[in-house]
């Protein structure tokens, strides 16, 4: 893999922060190129030379962290559902700002659809291996209880500036999933 210039990560990542923080600030239509590029403090023709434009800029941002969720969620596949929860917790309150901006903006419906395909995908196969317990249910209204509870108390935890802790939320979303899975 080629290493990438650290000037142009630089400029990259005070892109990405630039539109999350005037996501903050005002909805993502009302956002113009020349704001981010104001905001990052750079040239709007730096911000055309890694994105077509600022959906693609947020598209890209919310891919990069729907696939680290991904990888967090690959590399604790054989953990029991709380040691597996937690690095996910922990990886939401270190990245507050944009799960927060995401969760709450009405221009970051995309993000949900995103997460919720994710979570869906998730879960899957945890859904199918329910066997017995969940003997009597249709699979598909399993997954769709499953995963609409996770975004659902996902958003919550956020929007409320996270009430409990990462090692609390995972030790009850645990227990949840256990009970129910």
């Amino acid at each position: 893999m080629p290493k990438t210039d650290r000037r142009i990560l630089k400029s990259q990542e005070a892109m990405k922060t630039a539109v999350i923080e005037l996501m903050t600030e005002k909805s993502f239509d009302e956002i113009t190129l020349q704001d981010i590029s104001d905001r990052a403090n750079i040239s709007r023709g730096t911000i055309y030379l890694h994105y077509s434009d600022k959906f693609d800029l947020l598209n890209k941002l919310i891919a990069e962290h729907i696939q680290k969720l991904r990888d967090i969620c690959r590399s604790v596949a054989d953990l029991d559902f709380r040691d597996a929860i937690l690095p996910w917790f922990e990886y939401l309150e270190q990245n507050y700002l944009f799960f927060s901006t995401m969760l709450a903006s009405k221009g970051a419906t995309y993000f949900r659809t995103q997460f919720v395909e994710f979570l869906s995908e998730e879960f899957e196969n945890e859904v199918k291996q329910s066997g017995e317990k969940n003997a009597s249910v249709s699979e598909d209204i399993l997954l769709q209880f499953i995963v609409t509870s996770y975004v659902g108390m996902t958003e919550w935890w956020i929007i409320n500036n996270m009430p409990y802790s990462s090692e609390v939320m995972a030790d009850q979303v645990g227990l949840l999933l256990d009970r129910n899975l």
